[in-house]
Order: C-alpha cells, then structure tokens, then sequence
C-alpha cells in the first residue's frame, strides 16, 4: 500500500515508477500498475504514426478499408477503439451493422456492404463485415447452403473489384482459445457496464465451438489470397494483440514522416501472420 506520506515523497513521475518497481514483488496490484503504464508507453507513439498515416491518406486520396473479425470477445472491439482514439473523425469511420432488415434480406449480399466502403481519403473500420455469411451466418442458421455457396464463390471476386480500383483492404482474424473466450464471456456477465456485450450468438460460441472452426477454415482457406490475404492476430493477450495489429498496418505504407514517433513498426511474427494452411492458431 501506498501511503500518504510516501506520494508526497515522491517529486517526479520516475520516482514512482521506481517505487513500484521496488516492491512488485509484493504486490500484484504494483506489477499491473506497471504493466498498464509500459502498454501506454508502447501505444501512444503507435497512436501518433496513426495520426501521421491518415494525413497521408487524406492528402493522397487514399482508401482503406480494415476489417475486424474473430470469434466472440476476442478483442476486435477494444483494438478498433485504440485504431481510431486519436484520429480526426472527418476522415475515418466505424462500421458496426445490425442485422439486415426484410428489405435488405432479399437484396444482393454486398449491397449493404457498398455503401459502407471508403471513399477517397478516408479509413473505414469493419467490426465485423461481410465476412459474416462465412461464419456466424451458417452456424447459426441464419442463411442456407445455397446462399452460403454463392458468398464464397462470389466474395474474392467482391474483393478483386475493390482491389482494381484502389481500396486496400486489411482483412483480420482474432484469434482467441476456447478457454480465453469463456473467461472474457464470464467477465462480461459480471460487469454491469457490459453485461450488454454479451448475446444469444456469445451464449452459443462455446457450445458450437468445432462448427465455427469448420467454417472458419473454409473461409481461409477459399478467401485467402495475393490481393487482400488474411491476417491471424493470437489476441489471447488483448494488449499485446492491439499493439502488434496497429504496428502491421503501420508497416504496409510508405507514409509521409513514417517512424517519427516510433522506430519499431514492424510487427512481432509470434502475434501476426498471415493465413497459410498449416497455421497453428489459438482458436482451433
């Protein structure tokens, strides 16, 4: 415990870090003080390249678009939320949908999807995308196999068209342990403050576990490819999973004052990869 007498001790911000250092021995709570403080170290210079990125895309009228998916509580969420923290809002956006409704149910699949992508000089966020008639969709039932059939044979030719006239697309898997999962559903039934996050769908994911693997493999397996391969991100440590997903972005373009803030843009190859077909992932 930190007294009173010790605080007014201390007459720098090192000071305490050393003091905490001193006696995390003794006190769990002084080892996660710090590892909070060392990720924040680590984050924000991230943070700044990010900046330095969207005013290159700006400038240059680029588009991104970076799609987020994974199992329940993986930590899509949390790492789009520390993506756009510090980013002018002008010029970025989130894409959460809802569910579609009767007129959307008997459009074509992407329609949705369409006018949600990036324009000129703007970065989307996908949480979730259309990648949900790969996965979600077909275990749950909410689409047949003739619908599910027609997504994957159509969906690389989707991309191959947003490739052609200039969109890069970042497509990411959290990739989270049947064992993980199941901690973060129990936290968030615990928490008041999110108790909202948790779902039919998040009820459903461990018990159908293996059939969300099933299709989760298709899915890499017919959609990976030259022009927008899929990323596996291991986000068991969400923190670690956050930074190392901004580092991967950051290292794909050759953006004006590129490393200004940070020097280490290149991301740890033990958290990202890419898909291949002999990937050991966390969530198999």
């Amino acid at each position: 415990m930190i007294t009173e007498d010790i605080l007014k001790s201390f007459n720098r911000k090192s000071d305490l870090i050393n003091y905490l250092q001193q006696h995390k021995t003794t006190n769990p709570i002084f080892q996660s003080a710090l590892e909070k403080y060392d990720y924040e170290q680590e984050l924000l210079p991230l943070q700044a390249e990010l900046v330095d990125l969207q005013r290159w895309v700006q400038k240059e009228n680029k588009k991104i678009a970076i799609i987020f998916e994974g199992r329940d509580a993986s930590g899509k969420g949390g790492t789009i939320k520390r993506f756009k923290e510090h980013l002018n809002p002008r010029a970025m956006r989130i894409v959460a949908l809802n569910k579609p409704t009767e007129m959307e149910k008997n459009q074509w699949y992407f329609n949705r999807y369409i006018k949600e992508l990036p324009n000129a000089g703007e970065i989307v966020f996908f949480d979730r995308s259309w990648y949900n008639r790969a996965v979600v969709e077909p275990v749950m039932g909410f689409c047949n196999k003739q619908q599910y059939n027609r997504f994957m044979i159509q969906v690389p030719e989707f991309e191959n068209m947003l490739y052609e006239s200039g969109t890069t697309l970042i497509k990411f898997w959290f990739s989270v342990s049947k064992e993980e999962q199941q901690r973060r559903f129990e936290k968030r039934l615990n928490n008041p403050l999110k108790k909202w996050k948790f779902s039919p769908v998040d009820e459903k994911g461990q018990e159908l576990w293996d059939k969300f693997t099933v299709y989760k493999n298709q899915m890499f397996s017919r959609t990976h490819n030259s022009f927008s391969p899929w990323v596996v991100i291991k986000s068991n440590d969400k923190k670690r999973a956050r930074l190392e997903s901004i580092k991967y972005v950051l290292s794909l373009f050759d953006y004006e004052n590129k490393g200004r803030s940070c020097k280490a843009l290149l991301p740890d190859p033990n958290i990202v990869q890419r898909y291949f077909r002999n990937t050991i992932q966390l969530d198999q």
